[in-house]
């Protein structure tokens, strides 16, 4: 929120040699991040004068439309001639005044103004628009000042447009909606400053009469619990908005546009309260707050046409939706040009539904920005009054006396507090009257009293012995955020000051460093990263057409999954059962980037619904909860193992001077496993890897990794259906594994290193297709004996010599013996020790004999 300094000194006594130092070191101090402190004065150098237009002359034979006009800015340019500039904005005519800027003169930016040739013209210096003087960001035309403007041509524009001001830029966090205004702004400052506070709202604001200003129906009090409306008839739809105002909306960032709306706008910056001006003779019939109905549609001043669902609150007539309440209004019942007759509506809206309908329709507009932060329910009737008074004063007109208010707020509920809960939680001591102090500062009514405490709120498990000051507050209506003693402590702590709590750092327990599961993570995705995949970091949101893409049948455990109540986006509210879907998304994404050649991998948990649990307890925040509870919660909490997963595209060994490269097959896949076992500690002889179907591998290139007989995770060629699905590129090879599922690492011996050289022997075996190499190489293990040291694979080969679905399979064999120098008969005999064990289990013969 941007407001000036001047304004704030309306309400708060600010001191006047305030340095804006101190002034953001006490905003801060309150917990109000600071954006920035603008000091205008500074921001525009050299001559910025008022102007007068006196012709203009449009240009033709241009791209966009060109005018070169004449402008009057009396001495300022030392001659007293009309000064010649040539101008791309549209929305000013002769004998307006516009603010403009000399030769010599440097805007915001460090952009320095000269006189240059353009167009075919000479243009000396430039008409300014708001964004160009940094005072908005308003670029759509230039500043055309109010014909109440008392300063003549020639005039410095500084005090003019604000540039004789101070601007505080603010980011307000979604706690402190009543921040959001110049009244919230300069009460905060009292408090940090002592000094005195004017309230804007204060003051007594005429009630509802027995004839209402428009007849309304609310249908939905929980929604709307407060409606408020006033009738001004006979407005000048000529009247022009007062200077101070469109300035002061011009440094908020706000655009001018009627004097009606402008009121609306700049009332809901100083109170906070939103409101809404209906041309009344554009209503057809009595208005009605409801919820919207199916199939309804509603164009919005945007000009955009938005199907409503049966959540939004909608004001409507007889002609149906009018408003998207509490969002924005509709076109069919703006003020325009001619308007008359402007009924103003000041209501109340539930924050919460006010919320999801900004993001359901994607506009954030101020007035919902503030609603779903909180607003004041006591304000409608005051904002009423002022906007009445300023638009009779302004535009004429006549305010009517009949005055709607339905009302359905419910008072505040009283927060019951331990006087010595604050002490207790922060570590510095307050007294009871000092609490008290700061709580009413805020707004808050204490009443204070004693009471026997049966378990202390504050320390959970510690019992209260006697009986202990209790205060019972209530909150101020303008702070929906102190509902819990927890709010009250933050806010004593806030207001006390923050600098006086004490920094202590928690002591790490000795000897505890991390767990072994975080270990073997780490493990993990550093083995991944040596061998060239590089780690993403995907959302753990899918759509609900991924489980089709990735082919899952219907009776596949990872179907179901999990809806998020409160999506980031609709086309994406459920939980990933499976890593591969976001994974993949990545990859494609790297694709159409022009990577051709991508290896990623993911860490990361995957979500299985608990179907049948029922809903999870209520649990407050003024108490732990107990173990039962606790238990009862996490039992409805999805199951979250983690897994890992690769994705692989293209070329996985780069060509270049030295060779051809080689595309990444499903072997790189399997091969990952089984890296990713390697680092997780789980030795060789545990993993078994063998062919298998599953979605959504190729059901001809995919393996079953297990470890110790039990299945952790598939690997292999993605089905070319679920590459044409998720429009991947050809051959792309995944790999995904259970982390959860493996065992601890069993403890290893460290091995004897032998002295004495290696037999090595190579042996090529002739099987059938379907054998698998892991189950010959197991088998050449077990029938070799101890003496065999190493056995790997180190070609396969298939011909028609071989005869039909048989290939050759040849490994490297290293025999070694501890304590001696193996004789050549030693190592012969084991090798036909372990090629006769491969013959018995699968009729391998040795290739040539």
């Amino acid at each position: 929120m941007r407001v000036s300094v001047s304004w704030l000194r309306e309400h708060v006594e600010l001191p006047a040699d305030l340095p804006t130092g101190d002034l953001e070191q006490a905003l801060v101090d309150l917990g109000i991040e600071v954006e920035s402190i603008e000091d205008l004065r500074e921001s525009v150098t050299g001559p910025l004068v008022v102007g007068e237009v006196l012709e203009i002359e449009e240009l033709t034979g241009f791209k966009k439309p060109i005018r070169f006009c004449k402008v009057d800015v009396g001495a300022a340019n030392g001659t007293g001639e009309p000064q010649e500039i040539v101008c791309g904005a549209r929305n000013f005519a002769p004998g307006d005044r516009v603010v403009v800027i000399l030769p010599g003169g440097v805007l915001p930016g460090n952009f320095a103004i000269g006189a240059r040739k353009t167009y075919g013209r000479n243009s000396n210096g430039m008409i300014c628009s708001a964004k160009e003087l940094g005072l908005g960001d308003d670029h759509s035309g230039i500043i055309v000042l109010p014909e109440d403007t008392k300063a003549q041509p020639g005039d410095d524009a500084r005090p003019v447009v604000g540039l004789d001001d101070v601007v505080v830029d603010l980011e307000i966090t979604p706690d402190r909606g009543y921040a959001l205004s110049v009244r919230g702004i300069a009460r905060e400052l009292s408090h940090a400053l002592g000094v005195p506070f004017r309230d804007p709202a204060a003051g007594d604001a005429p009630g509802a009469t027995a004839e209402p200003a428009y007849p309304v129906e609310v249908r939905d009090t929980v929604g709307c619990d407060r409606f408020a409306a006033r009738m001004v008839r006979g407005v000048d739809p000529t009247a022009q908005t007062p200077g101070w105002m469109s300035q002061r909306l011009t440094v908020a960032g706000i655009r001018s546009i009627s004097l009606a709306v402008d009121i609306t706008n700049y009332l809901m910056l100083e109170l906070g309260q939103p409101m809404h001006a209906f041309d009344a003779d554009r209503i057809s019939g009595p208005l009605v707050v409801r919820r919207a109905e199916p199939g309804e549609k509603l164009t919005t001043l945007d000009g955009v046409t938005r199907a409503l669902v049966a959540e939004d609150m909608v004001i409507c007539d007889d002609s149906g939706p009018i408003s998207l309440a509490a969002v924005m209004g509709g076109e069919t019942s703006e003020v325009v040009a001619s308007t008359t007759n402007v009924l103003f509506e000041a209501a109340h809206w539930d924050p919460a539904m006010v919320g999801r309908t900004a993001r359901r329709h994607r506009l954030f507009s101020e007035a919902a920005k503030r609603w779903e932060r909180g607003v004041d329910p006591t304000l409608p009737l005051i904002a009423l009054e002022k906007a009445v008074r300023l638009l009779t004063e302004h535009g004429g007109g006549t305010a009517g006396a009949e005055i709607l208010d339905v009302s359905h707020v419910r008072p505040r509920t009283p927060v019951t507090l331990p006087a010595d809960l604050p002490s207790r939680r922060v570590g510095v001591t307050y007294s009871p009257e000092r609490v008290v102090e700061l709580l009413e500062q805020v707004g808050c009514t204490v009443e204070r009293g004693t009471d026997r405490l049966d378990e202390d709120p504050g320390e959970v498990g510690v019992a209260a012995r006697g009986r202990a000051e209790v205060l019972t507050v209530t909150p101020p209506s303008w702070r929906p955020d102190l509902t819990d003693p927890a709010d009250l402590v933050e806010e004593v702590v806030r207001l006390d000051g923050y600098d006086r709590v004490p920094s202590v750092l928690p002591t790490a327990p000795p000897g505890r460093g991390l767990t072994w599961q975080q270990q073997r993570r780490r493990s993990i995705a550093r083995s991944l990263a040596e061998r060239g995949y590089v780690e993403v970091l995907a959302h753990p949101f899918v759509s609900v057409e991924l489980a089709d893409q990735l082919g899952l049948p219907a009776d596949d455990p990872r179907r179901p999954a999990v809806r998020v109540a409160n999506p980031l986006s609709e086309e994406e509210p459920l939980l990933r059962t499976t890593l591969l879907g976001p994974l993949l998304g990545i990859l494609k994404r790297n694709v159409g980037r022009g990577q051709r050649d991508v290896a990623i991998y993911e860490i990361g948990a995957v979500f299985h619904p608990r179907p049948g649990v029922g809903a999870p307890p209520a649990m407050g925040v003024d108490r732990r909860p107990t173990d039962e509870e606790f238990a009862a919660a996490d039992a409805v909490v999805p199951d979250q193992p983690r897994h890992v997963a690769v994705a692989l595209a293209g070329e996985i060994e780069p060509a270049g001077w030295w060779g051809a490269g080689r595309a990444a097959g499903w072997a790189d896949a399997v091969e990952a496993g089984r890296d990713v076992l390697a680092a997780a500690g789980i030795p060789a002889d545990r993993v078994t890897v063998r062919a298998a179907e599953r979605a959504p591998w190729h059901p001809g290139r995919c393996a079953e990794l297990l470890v110790n007989g039990t299945p952790v995770g598939y690997a292999g060629e993605l089905h070319p259906a679920v590459l044409a699905a998720l429009e991947l590129p050809r051959r792309t090879c995944a790999m995904e594994l259970n982390l959860d599922a493996l065992p601890a690492a069993p403890m290893v011996a460290g091995p004897a290193v032998s002295t004495f050289p290696p037999a090595l022997i190579d042996v090529a075996l002739v099987v059938d297709e379907s054998v698998p190499a892991a189950e010959v190489e197991r088998a050449l293990v077990e029938g070799a004996g101890d003496l065999l040291e190493d056995v790997r694979l180190f070609d396969v080969y298939a011909s028609e010599q071989l005869g039909a679905g048989r290939r050759s399979l040849a490994y490297k064999l290293t025999f070694r013996a501890p304590d001696r120098t193996l004789t050549g008969e030693e190592t012969v005999a084991a090798r036909d020790a372990a090629v006769a064990e491969t013959a018995r289990r699968f009729g391998a013969t040795l290739r040539g004999a």
